[in-house]
């Protein structure tokens, strides 16, 4: 329970404030009277999906992703529209360029679509390599990709 209630909490701090480093997420935590370690804080990052964004006041700042009915929310739409520049399949491979630092945040919303063709994902700075089974898999995934893309 104690888990549960840490989680909801970290969802609510994350949502008031910007918070950038698991460190601060500690010390919010703390005063919400609860005692984490850093080792805690980043399980709980891992379990709760939560992903780095650009803040408007720090530098970064964590969100975390609704879950809809099609796997992502609304604001990981619009970020996944709003930072894919190209998407090309090659063979199984599909290769998404997206603008400089947002390559990570393509590949986390796709890794939140879990499309069944989608083997795996590797994302750098402004590119993502999205692994199918092979040709065909990929093409419907480019074409569901676009979709999203075109709105």
């Amino acid at each position: 329970m104690l888990r549960n209630a840490r989680h909801q909490r970290i969802l609510e701090i994350i949502a008031e404030k910007e918070v950038e480093t698991q460190e601060e997420l500690c010390e919010e935590l703390a005063a919400s009277s609860f005692s984490v370690t850093q080792a805690t804080v980043s399980r709980d990052i891992k379990e709760l999906r939560l992903f780095k964004v650009k803040g408007s006041k720090k530098r970064f700042r964590y969100a975390s992703v609704s879950e809809t009915e099609s796997g992502i929310s609304d604001k990981m739409r619009s970020l996944f529209v709003t930072c894919v520049e190209h998407i090309t399949p090659v063979g199984n491979l599909i290769v998404i360029r997206t603008l400089n630092g947002n390559g990570a945040n393509a590949g986390v919303v796709i890794d939140h679509l879990n499309y069944p063709e989608v083997v795996g994902t590797i994302s750098g700075d402004d590119t993502v390599l999205v692994i199918c089974e092979n040709n065909a898999d990929a093409h419907a995934v480019v074409g569901k990709l676009e979709t999203i893309v075109k709105g």
